[in-house]
């Protein structure tokens, strides 16, 4: 994306310092192995974006940001482990690489590293960023929680999916941009206002991912389409039609998400879509797509920046709800 362009490279820089001569090498070589499969970097790029809105330079705000990614990649090393995913972008897991525990102490030490990223900072600075870290790290644990429970739960309602993607994706993206606002020394209410601004394009963000796993294009959506489907997910799709169909419609969909092995694969997601767009889940996911994006809006209205920067978090805004990846 064009408006990481500037960050791109720096941060990469970074990242190969921080992956540096580090002993033993079965402990940190999984670490720069994650790191170095690469992904989007939302994340830190927010960091850096929001510091520099707050007049803070991308030097300043790279110890914050640095951080934001090796905790991002920490949870995605458990998560593998806990998913027994054998793919992570499209490469070997660490815990298939390596084994179990080598993973788990890995992703332990990437938790640390975390916060030893932000020992830079002055103490007042370093305080509040470690506080809003660790708030953030115990919700992402809740929503894996919450996640995992709904795995076995019949019935979970629309809303409690989306407090679980809220604590599971959205509050680290809120959390990335207070950051830059903490270094910029931004007022309480900015820094509230960003942060919540995060809330809601983290929820787009995700919401966005449900819909483009059973309706994206496979080949710009860089993997196979329909793979929530075949994992069972319940992903607000399901949620939106179960909501709005009809009772025959809503005992298919549970069946054919419910463990239903009887089809073959190619057979069952189109079965899925067929019911998604029969009960025009399909619509009324991209409805709350842009309902997500409306209330970050209006977040970002209420900031104390100038107007080209808020252009810039606007057309941030925009190519997350349009991305086809």
């Amino acid at each position: 994306m064009n408006l990481f362009k500037a960050y791109q490279q720096a941060f990469e820089s970074s990242l190969e310092d921080f992956n540096q001569g580090q002993s033993p090498p079965n402990l940190y070589q999984p670490i720069g192995y994650l790191l170095d499969l690469g992904g989007k970097r939302i994340r830190p790029f927010l960091t850096l974006m929001s510091g520099e809105a707050f007049g803070v330079s991308v030097k300043e705000a790279m110890g914050a940001a640095m951080a934001v990614e090796v905790f991002h990649n920490f949870t995605l090393m458990h998560d593998d482990i806990m998913d027994k995913a054998s793919l992570r972008r499209g490469k070997i897991t660490v815990h298939e690489k390596w084994d179990v525990n080598t993973a788990i102490l890995s992703g332990d030490a990437m938790l640390i590293k975390a916060y030893q990223c932000l020992e830079t900072y002055p103490t007042d600075v370093f305080q509040k960023l470690t506080q809003l870290l660790s708030k953030t790290a115990i919700e992402v644990c809740e929503g894996q929680q919450y996640d995992i429970d709904f795995e076995t739960q019949a019935n979970t309602s629309e809303e409690a999916y989306i407090e679980m993607i809220r604590l599971k994706t959205a509050v680290l993206v809120g959390c990335a941009l207070q950051m830059g606002a903490i270094i910029g020394g931004a007022s309480v209410e900015d820094r509230k206002a960003i942060y919540d601004f995060g809330i809601q394009l983290g929820l787009a963000f995700q919401l966005q991912d449900d819909y483009l796993d059973t309706f994206g294009n496979q080949e710009t959506f860089g993997k196979k389409i329909g793979g929530d489907i075949l994992e069972d997910k319940k992903t607000i799709l399901y949620h939106l039609a179960i909501k709005a169909g009809e009772e025959e419609q809503k005992q298919s969909l549970q069946s054919l998400l419910g463990g239903n092995n009887s089809i073959d694969d190619v057979e069952k997601i189109a079965q899925v879509k067929s019911l998604f767009e029969a009960t025009s889940a399909q619509t009324a996911a991209r409805d709350l797509i842009q309902h997500h994006s409306d209330l970050a809006d209006i977040e970002l209205q209420r900031l104390n920046i100038d107007e080209d920067q808020k252009s810039r978090f606007r057309d941030l805004k925009d190519w997350l709800m349009h991305r086809t990846y």
